[in-house]
């Protein structure tokens, strides 16, 4: 298999077969991510797709999903895309499924009449990392869109009937910003149809530009039980059936529920961590950690 630079999927596609459709990250210019750094995007040839995927059926040949890695492989043309998924059942003929990561941007130059081509194609399962609903911290964050452009975007999803799945990050926003974040977040959230609700909590790594600025004192972080309270916030004002995932290995009080039913459940969860925990003890954890994968 051709596999180049970093390979990330999120963990709840950590059971589907993986097949490299792009490398790299098609923007990187996220303030706190480095994750594909020093890595240019780059499309596989088509060449070395089928070959890869020649190679994924002799060990997955009743695969019922893929999962395409790269930062957002979703970029690639309408044309490209559906061809290259066309391709893939051809291989994978019981896949119904191929999923990936994709931008706010990449949605952009696709029509509704070509989402809804590409799910009949079996492209289904977008994982976008929108991070926040809040444009003050979108701009912190330099994503390259605002709260608008989300709501625009992913209403074009769903009227596609295209599954997708939110991103969004705690303590992004700095002290003092965490509940307007999560306030204004929710209220976008909740005209949109997420079918997961991920949450990650920021980690400052040294290859960050947001890491400098915390150096030069122009980003303050959050505290962890900030960061809960935020969390707390968020989930107040969520008013949608969704899937709640604050499990990751960012999060020091990892906890899931289904909304609105289980929201009491996580409620408890989350205070009780409030009341008892303590915060350089958190906060320890989030300095010991050197990676997130």
């Amino acid at each position: 298999m051709h596999f180049t630079g970093r390979t990330w999927r999120p963990p709840y596609e950590a059971h589907t077969p993986i097949l490299q459709a792009a490398s790299g990250c098609a923007y990187q210019q996220c303030r706190f991510c480095s994750l594909y750094r020093g890595e240019p995007f780059r499309m596989s040839p088509m060449d070395e797709f089928e070959t890869d995927l020649a190679e994924l059926k002799t060990c997955q040949p009743y695969a019922r999903r893929v999962f395409w890695t790269g930062a957002n492989p979703f970029a690639m043309s309408y044309e490209n895309l559906r061809l290259r998924a066309l391709v893939t059942r051809e291989y994978l003929i019981k896949c119904k499924t191929i999923s990936m990561f994709a931008s706010i941007r990449d949605i952009k130059p696709k029509d509704v009449r070509q989402l809804r081509k590409l799910k009949a194609a079996g492209i289904d399962g977008l994982t976008i990392g929108v991070e926040s609903g809040d444009d003050e911290t979108l701009a912190l964050a330099n994503k390259g869109y605002t709260a608008a452009d989300i709501l625009e975007q992913c209403q074009k999803l769903d009227e596609a009937g295209m599954e997708y799945y939110i991103v969004y990050m705690t303590g992004l926003a700095g002290k003092g910003g965490g509940r307007r974040n999560a306030r204004n977040s929710a209220a976008l959230f909740s005209r949109l149809n997420p079918y997961f609700l991920s949450v990650d909590s920021l980690t400052l790594f040294p290859d960050t530009e947001l890491y400098q600025m915390a150096r030069q004192g122009t980003f303050i972080p959050a505290g962890e039980k900030e960061r809960i309270r935020e969390l707390l916030t968020l989930i107040d004002g969520l008013h949608i059936r969704t899937h709640l995932l604050a499990n990751t290995i960012s999060n020091v009080a990892p906890v899931t529920a289904y909304l609105p039913y289980e929201r009491e459940k996580v409620v408890r969860e989350l205070q009780f961590v409030l009341d008892c925990a303590d915060e350089g003890e958190m906060q320890a954890y989030r300095q010991g950690l050197k990676s997130l994968g």
